[in-house]
């Protein structure tokens, strides 16, 4: 199986080119739309989006993945297995999410145009030139090591968030992730909750807990755990980056009253 994500969008033909690619090299390969509307060059949305939908697919599916503002540069185009299933595209972040979660088995970089579509590959369009070619030669059996120059594990590059940081008041998180109804998604797991009350607090904004959207008055904000196992802030019916100008990055503070020093 080989799943696509990009920010191609809907507008244009180059997703389904991408898959004319594919089908020529492995006609009965199943192929999985995941997303086409990652915002433009939106690496961040790119690496939550892989990271969440990895865990549900079959170990030898292949993730074609191109969200790539470097197209044409010097950036490095690879492949990389994990534990859980192989990626191709570009080295630049997308895969930070999984590597946290998702040993690396193997990874190399694509330096081999034999399994290119052609030897001098379009400079604006790698994903059809290059990845979606290589996905599909993976697919079809070829091993990485046939694809190009191996590269260690430690060199792919990583977008980072500071790690979760437990401070007076509780434990300190970061959004990660604005989805298309505009709920933020934390860095912190529902693993970190203990099995009393808790609250989240954004910029001194305190946020209730809950359990449904619907827990709260409509146009109310909560924070609650979604279905991606964060903790997860939204507004009942409504946009929480609108109403309360979230970004990614932003820090959040987990507080579980009978647990954090001088909470009563």
């Amino acid at each position: 199986m080989i799943t696509l994500l990009t920010d191609f969008g809907h507008q244009d033909a180059y997703v389904g080119v991408m898959k004319g690619v594919i089908a020529s090299r492995c006609p009965t390969t199943p192929m999985v739309d995941l997303a086409h509307a990652i915002p433009p060059q939106d690496l961040w949305a790119a690496r939550f989006q892989l990271l969440s939908v990895f865990p549900y697919f079959p170990p030898h599916t292949v993730h074609l993945v191109v969200v790539d503002p470097g197209v044409g540069t010097d950036r490095r185009a690879v492949a990389v297995r994990l534990a859980g299933g192989c990626y191709v595209g570009p080295d630049n972040g997308i895969l930070s999410g999984v590597l946290d979660v998702a040993p690396v088995l193997e990874a190399v970089e694509l330096t081999n145009p034999t399994y290119w579509r052609q030897p001098q590959p379009s400079a604006t369009f790698h994903g059809r030139d290059i990845f979606a070619s290589v996905a599909a030669h993976v697919a079809n059996g070829v091993a990485l090591s046939a694809l190009g120059t191996p590269i260690p594990a430690d060199s792919l590059v990583r977008l980072s968030l500071p790690p979760l940081q437990p401070t007076d008041l509780g434990l300190t998180g970061y959004l990660q992730y604005i989805d298309h109804f505009g709920n933020a998604v934390t860095t912190i797991p529902a693993e970190c909750l203990g099995a009393g009350p808790w609250y989240l607090v954004w910029h001194q904004t305190p946020l209730p807990q809950a359990i449904a959207y619907n827990d709260v008055a409509p146009g109310s904000p909560l924070a609650l755990v979604g279905s991606h196992g964060f903790l997860e802030i939204a507004v009942n019916q409504g946009s929480a980056q609108a109403q309360l100008g979230l970004a990614v990055g932003d820090p959040v503070i987990l507080v579980q009253p009978s647990e954090a020093t001088g909470q009563g």
